[in-house]
């Protein structure tokens, strides 16, 4: 059972960040359901079957806290540019890269008219959820900025929104109306994903912005404002994580560099009970910006790598948590991995065997440094 506590300790030792690689059944189903193959009754049959496999999946293996996988979604915030009015999809300015220098491009979502929650964003996955799971159910989101940080300053026509105070008002706004929806449903362990505020920390991702005719300090700012109005009807028995990770997209990413630049912006800014923080590779950086988390927040750390089919030493694993417990006080630390394993249908390049070792890992690592 999930308990909001004010020491700053996460609610679960061992957490993951939410999505799961789709099984070939509902892969197929995906693709039948747009080619008009198969109805929606066909489809969400599926969906609730995979489902229920998945939560088991995650029971199983050890975990208090568990997800739906994401499966009712094509992306992360896929779902949320079908439900919200006003938004439609456009190339996003920024490719996903890989060391080798492979990029990907992909589609984001764009500004068409006036927005507007006249629908279930989430509420229905909680719903089912709810139903099936005897662990603590969690609802990811998208964070606000998701929904503009692709387009930068084009996010949409300058006819819809003059300025950036009334699009995320709007926005803020829908959010608002989803969460207190989900809390009025039961909810008590929701999750936003956030991208965008850490890449404007990257020097090559600042010029950019800077080229496209916006202020990268500025969009900070305004990303966290909007973040904070989304949350801030939230019961206050509510867990909220702030996850945050540089992309992820068939194991690739957008950014890299650490949390220093903006470790006090965000970690004290954003009203969030714990923070979920990408740190299996160099590119996040170090723990030293942890220093700044508040002592009434908590921290997990990402340390296991969902975009790779090495599985982590364990050993290794409890040497990272010490080294992070060097700034913050370890009884405020958690463990998962880094982001989801499938940010998007396609997946990250692992099997389901790969993925299910990775989250024994994550259980194996708390139970190990926590003897929980």
């Amino acid at each position: 059972m999930l308990t909001t506590r004010s020491d700053g300790r996460p609610p679960f030792r061992a957490d993951h960040v939410g999505s799961l690689l789709r099984p070939a059944a509902l892969r197929q189903a995906f693709r039948r359901h747009h080619a008009g193959q198969i109805g929606d009754a066909e489809f969400a049959r599926v969906q609730d079957a995979c489902i229920r496999d998945a939560v088991r999946m995650q029971e199983d293996i050890g975990f208090k806290v568990v997800t739906d996988g994401e499966f009712r979604r094509a992306s992360y915030w896929a779902r949320f540019t079908e439900r919200i009015e006003g938004f439609g999809l456009r190339a996003s300015v920024l490719p996903f890269k890989d060391d080798q220098g492979g990029q990907n491009e992909f589609i984001a979502p764009y500004v068409t008219g006036k927005v507007r929650r006249t629908q279930a964003l989430a509420l229905d996955e909680f719903v089912f959820l709810k139903q099936i799971a005897r662990a603590t159910p969690k609802i990811t989101l998208p964070s606000p900025s998701t929904m503009h940080f692709y387009g930068a300053t084009d996010y949409g026509p300058p006819a819809v929104y003059g300025d950036f105070a009334a699009f995320f008002g709007d926005l803020s706004q829908a959010f608002s109306d989803e969460i207190s929806a989900l809390a009025s449903a039961g909810c008590r362990y929701v999750q936003l994903d956030e991208v965008a505020i850490v890449l404007l920390a990257d020097p090559r991702i600042r010029d950019h912005v800077k080229a496209q005719g916006a202020n990268p300090d500025h969009l900070v700012d305004v990303y966290i404002d909007a973040t904070n109005r989304a949350l801030a009807g939230r019961p206050s028995d509510m867990a909220v994580g702030f996850h945050i990770c540089r992309g992820n997209y068939k194991g690739r990413y957008l950014g890299e560099g650490g949390y220093d630049a903006l470790a006090e912006r965000i970690f004290v800014g954003i009203d969030a009970t714990h923070f979920l923080l990408e740190y299996d590779t160099p590119r996040a950086g170090g723990f030293a910006p942890l220093r700044a988390v508040p002592k009434n927040k908590g921290v997990v750390l990402g340390l296991i790598s969902s975009k790779v089919r090495d599985l982590e030493n364990l050993d290794l694993l409890k040497q990272r948590v010490d080294e992070a417990a060097r700034y913050i006080n370890i009884d405020r630390l958690a463990v998962s991995p880094q982001c989801g394993f499938a940010s998007a249908a396609g997946g990250n390049p692992l099997s389901e065997a790969d993925e299910h070792a990775k989250l024994r890992r994550v259980i194996e690592t708390a139970e190990t440094v926590w003897q929980q």
